[in-house]
């Protein structure tokens, strides 16, 4: 994709309406003879950008007392092993940690046990500790290195419409660091289609508050 277009579209989305506030911005992708039932033309990729977008995320450890300690330091929430008995039938409980929690990291050793007790909430919402994801881990890792690579991680895929949309930063980011990932979301997007660019509609950015602005 050529910088220019991508530099330009940039320039005519920050003349926006300013707000109060750092508007996130958002790179759309729309495709074309995508038909979303086919299983071939699925896409659901875990992506890592090459330039942190911003948005903090807030990670969950589901571990044994291997990773209890590093767990604690490192992610925002912990679930022992040993607390897990009292999660169970906890539905509310559940779904509230679900809702706020972006990734759960599992022990692998652990994962039959936290099936049992959390699969049932966390599956339905696409939650479950994902192994593309590198969301599951053995009983000796650095997690700050899983943390590190989650917090630049972003899931790509299309829903009920032939479209990816991807945060790729905020307005206070340099129209550099968000051309670096625009053209990497794109060229993951092309290589996961079947026809490669003969698939892709069109692009375009938009601000939060802001009109899309199409450069392809």
């Amino acid at each position: 994709m050529e910088n220019t277009k991508i530099l330009e579209a940039l320039k005519k989305a920050r003349e926006s309406k300013k707000r109060n506030f750092a508007q996130s911005i958002d790179f759309s992708i729309l495709l074309k003879e995508f038909d979303l039932k086919n299983p071939e033309n699925k896409v659901d990729e875990f992506f890592t950008l090459p330039v942190n977008n911003g948005k903090k995320i807030k990670i969950c450890g589901l571990v044994d007392k291997d990773l209890s300690t590093q767990s604690s330091e490192v992610f925002d929430r912990t679930v022992v092993k040993q607390e897990f008995p009292e999660w169970l039938n906890k539905k509310k409980e559940i779904k509230s940690l679900a809702r706020d929690c972006d990734y759960f990291v599992a022990q692998s050793n652990i994962m039959t046990d936290i099936a049992t007790v959390f699969g049932k909430i966390l599956g339905p919402k696409g939650k479950m500790p994902s192994p593309k994801a590198g969301c599951i881990v053995p009983p000796k890792v650095d997690l700050k290195i899983i943390r590190h690579k989650l917090d630049n991680t972003v899931h790509i895929q299309t829903k009920k419409q032939p479209v990816v949309s991807v945060r790729i930063g905020n307005e206070k980011f340099s129209d550099e660091d968000l051309a670096k990932n625009i053209n990497a979301v794109y060229a993951l997007i092309v290589s996961k289609l079947p026809r490669g660019e003969q698939q892709i509609r069109k692009v375009y950015i938009k601000t939060t508050m802001g009109e899309p602005v199409y450069f392809k």
